[in-house]
């Protein structure tokens, strides 16, 4: 790399900015660091500010992420990492898209909430989006690798970075993978005592608190359904989940002829991480490689009776407009509910399905639109939870 790239890390107190932050200690020579954001972490950001005083450090909690926005505009980084959970992460990412940053992207509700609008606005500001959600990178770049033909990948990893609308006829589907989380092989009842202590002990990653929530709901994976929709352009009947608790198979796709493709690799958020900061390029990680000397690999058929926050996706999906948006909207307050004790764990899906209910059509797919079915699915899921627990 003959520059350096600058980089700014939005939520870099979290799992995702200690990953990348790792990734671009070991190649300072091509990095540089503009730009730091956490939510409350205050004495975490002050501890960076020491590890990188060039970079502008800013906490968001307070009100300021209008200064966030501010600075990621002024500053222009190069890519924009963003690493923020939720909701919260949509302004940012159209603010770095305004600002010609490229993203790599761990926000997977920008994309959920407002996938049309995003990659639209992505398109006329000539950006490039790369996931960097472990399955997501995984899809996009089987799609590369399998591009000596020019073929999948000018027509669904295109899209992803144009807006354009094509068939991806080569691909019969995607095929997610997920952990199955630490309530894989529980029973129904013994999921209605989950602690909260039980569901933040992920199995194979670590994570925040919410994603970990998510995860062992398995709404996680439901955003990534929805996601893989409006990232690759592919109908919602053409993503499959399937439960590997591995998590060594990130993720495949399944072409027209029969073939399947996968991506490998050990559980470490810091090998997408390092291939978006590279794209499009390789470069060596010097992250641990696979050992196939001591690998088991295992696969089953999700439960969405007993996980039926798949199911909501999916419909969710199927639906379009606003439904996505209220999906995530209802999730996240649900997940902040048994955070905070005051719900059940089985009672996620169901305040979710309840939410889901109402008619979220909406005339208009604009952001004020979008940020208000946000606020009134958020709203219908208070309501919900104060009427019924």
């Amino acid at each position: 790399m003959s520059e350096k790239k600058r980089i700014a890390v939005l939520g870099a107190t979290g799992s995702i900015g200690k990953s990348s932050l790792d990734v671009i200690s070991r190649a300072a020579e091509d990095f540089e660091v503009v730009l730091l954001s956490a939510k409350s972490d205050r004495s975490g950001l002050e501890e960076l500010s020491k590890k990188y005083p060039c970079a502008v450090c800013v906490l968001t909690e307070y009100d300021v992420i209008n200064k966030l926005l501010s600075l990621i505009k002024d500053l222009k980084p190069d890519i924009t990492i963003n690493g923020i959970a939720g909701a919260a992460g949509l302004k940012p990412s159209l603010a770095a898209i305004e600002s010609g940053s490229g993203i790599a992207l761990a926000n997977k509700e920008t994309i959920v909430m407002a996938g049309e609008l995003v990659m639209r606005h992505a398109k006329e500001k000539n950006v490039n989006i790369i996931p960097v959600d472990s399955e997501h990178s995984a899809v996009f770049h089987l799609m590369r690798a399998f591009s000596q033909m020019n073929y999948v990948y000018n027509r669904a990893v295109t899209h992803m970075n144009t807006g354009e609308k094509t068939e991806n006829n080569a691909i019969d589907r995607i095929i997610l993978t997920a952990s199955g989380g630490p309530f894989r092989n529980y029973s129904f009842q013994e999921m209605e005592k989950v602690t909260v202590k039980e569901a933040l002990c992920h199995p194979t990653w670590n994570m925040g608190p919410k994603i970990t929530i998510d995860s062992a709901s398995m709404a996680n994976k439901g955003l990534e359904i929805i996601e893989a929709c409006r990232l690759f352009n592919i109908a919602p009947d053409k993503i499959k989940v399937v439960i590997h608790p591995q998590s060594v198979v990130h993720s495949m796709i399944h072409l027209c002829s029969g073939v399947i493709y996968a991506q490998m690799s050990n559980p470490d958020m810091r090998h997408p991480i390092h291939d978006a900061l590279y794209w499009p390029v390789t470069a060596p990680s010097g992250l641990e490689p696979l050992n196939f000397d001591s690998l088991t690999l295992e696969f089953f058929k999700p439960d969405t009776e007993k996980f039926p926050m798949l199911k909501y996706a999916w419909q969710a999906a199927k639906s379009g407009n606003l439904y996505p948006c209220a999906y995530n909207a209802a999730n996240e307050t649900a997940a902040a509910a048994f955070l905070e004790e005051k719900i059940k764990f089985t009672d996620i899906p169901e305040i979710t399905e309840n939410v889901l209910q109402s008619d979220w059509t909406g005339d208009s797919m604009s952001l004020e639109a979008i940020l208000k079915a946000d606020v009134d699915a958020r709203i219908a899921a208070d309501s919900f939870i104060k009427n019924n627990h």
